[in-house]
């Protein structure tokens, strides 16, 4: 953790009070003492610090002092002592955002409750905005489900590694639930009472990458108007999972490693490093090795992340595990969208059973809840399924067996009358796309998007 960084502007220097004393709850700390607004000024446009305690002795008001700290630093968090207290000076300060006003006589007793609060205030407030900044998508599916043995096998690496602290990485197709296995690892581990951090490395464009991985400080940059926490620093005491690491630029392959090797993270802008206890959990969809073959991944980074490996098998080759998903997920998407659906029909099975998937669960979960919210009996059909889905698995059906399948040809059927449909009612309609429509009673636009699946354009029917 970050130790705190104290600016303290005090007319008498150190000796003004005993600010070491006053702060000792803090410590381990960095403070430092200046006697002239000139200089803290000054330090402020060189560095970054979480406190800052302004000791109006001689000289500017308070409220002057506080106000000028404020508009170099908006984001310091300022404590006022005044040995001249006054409401209309104590307003102006809190007006203008300081987070305490103070009688310099109370500082023995309230400074350093004071400060803690302040900064224990402040972290927090940077911890809900990275959270907010965290790039996380919705989750695929709720739970790790499966009874095959590739599954089986995943849920005793994770039970292995868990408990302990070592970097993962987890490998597999699109949509085979890495992220899953990710807050697994991190809900079994004894870090389950610190942050998840996910953060998908292709969702963040490359000129952000860096600021959002390790923060920044105000001025680092165009546009850093203020001081950020980095998505790596807020995972500290938890877990950090980064989603298609493949994805993540060369330059700032090396920079992780860094971090992953030394345990400490510099804001872009920063001079200090700060210390962070996290781990990390990376995913891919890519072969890293090829990757490093080819000179776009890191060798030593893959040394790195890759201390225990899980890899997730595609749905296609979990058997049974189909049933068991769709199963699930048709009686949630029941639930959830309150119809009285009592799940697949036989014929769905076999069709999702014989279907490829190369989206892997999280397509499942589309096709099924697209059947709960299509049928309109109380059981979904195969009428309800895309139709896409039903001619893939037809075929798939049909090279097994080295015969056309049932599903292939009801697809190649329904193509035909599709067809000859749009070719007579245009014919009729001498090409008039509207009066075609209406006769069809369909929308005008998906008898477009029919008459362009078929090759069919109007134009040829006009005469």
């Amino acid at each position: 953790m970050q130790q705190p960084r104290i600016l303290i502007l005090d007319s008498e220097g150190a000796g003004g009070l005993p600010y070491a004393r006053l702060t000792a709850r803090l410590q381990p700390f960095e403070v430092r003492v200046e006697k002239s607004l000139e200089k803290a000024l000054a330090t402020l446009s060189r560095d970054s610090w979480d406190l800052g305690v302004v000791t109006a002795r001689m000289g500017p008001s308070a409220d002057v002092l506080h106000a000028a700290l404020k508009k170099a630093d908006p984001q310091l968090p300022i404590v006022v002592l005044d040995p001249r207290p006054s409401v209309d000076t104590a307003r102006a300060c809190l007006q203008a955002g300081a987070g305490d006003y103070l009688d310099v006589a109370r500082a023995e007793t309230d400074l350093e409750d004071s400060l803690v609060r302040l900064l224990t205030s402040s972290r927090r407030l940077a911890a809900e905005e990275v959270l907010r900044r965290a790039v996380e998508r919705p989750y695929s599916f709720e739970n790790l489900l499966g009874e095959s043995p590739a599954m089986q096998q995943v849920y005793s690496i994770i039970e292995r590694v868990a408990a302990s602290s070592v970097d993962v990485l987890v490998t597999g197709e699109t949509g085979t639930g890495k992220e899953l296995v990710a807050r697994a690892i991190h809900a079994r581990s004894r870090r389950a009472a610190g942050p998840f951090v996910p953060v998908d490395c292709g969702a963040i464009p490359d000129a952000l990458m860096e600021s959002e991985l390790f923060g920044h400080e105000r001025g680092a940059f165009t546009g850093a108007d203020a001081r950020r926490m980095g998505l790596v620093e807020f995972a500290d005491g938890g877990t950090l999972f980064l989603d298609e690491i493949g994805e993540l630029p060369p330059p700032l392959q090396a920079k992780l490693l860094r971090v992953l090797q030394e345990r400490r993270v510099r804001r872009v802008g920063a001079r200090q490093e700060n210390a962070v206890d996290v781990r990390v959990v990376a995913a891919t969809s890519r072969d890293l090795a090829q990757m490093v073959d080819r000179g776009e991944f890191r060798r030593d980074l893959l040394y790195r992340i890759n201390v225990v490996r899980i890899d997730l098998p595609p749905l296609r080759s979990r058997g049974d595990d189909i049933g068991l998903l769709a199963e699930f997920f048709a009686n949630r998407a029941a639930l959830e969208t309150g119809r009285r659906v009592n799940g697949l029909s036989t014929d769905v099975y076999q069709v999702l059973k014989s279907y490829h998937w190369p989206g892997n669960v999280r397509e499942l979960q589309n096709v099924v809840r697209r059947a709960i919210a299509m049928t309109r009996s109380s059981v979904a059909g195969v009428d309800d399924l895309p139709d896409d889905v039903v001619a893939a698995a037809g075929r798939n059906t049909g090279a097994e067996a080295g015969t056309v399948g049932y599903f292939a040809q009801r697809a190649e059927h329904v193509a035909r009358f599709e067809k000859q449909y749009l070719v007579d009612l245009l014919t009729r309609h001498i090409g008039d796309v509207s009066a075609a429509a209406r006769e069809a009673r369909l929308p005008r636009g998906t008898l477009y998007r029919l008459m362009k699946t078929h090759g069919i354009d109007g134009a040829t029917f006009r005469r």
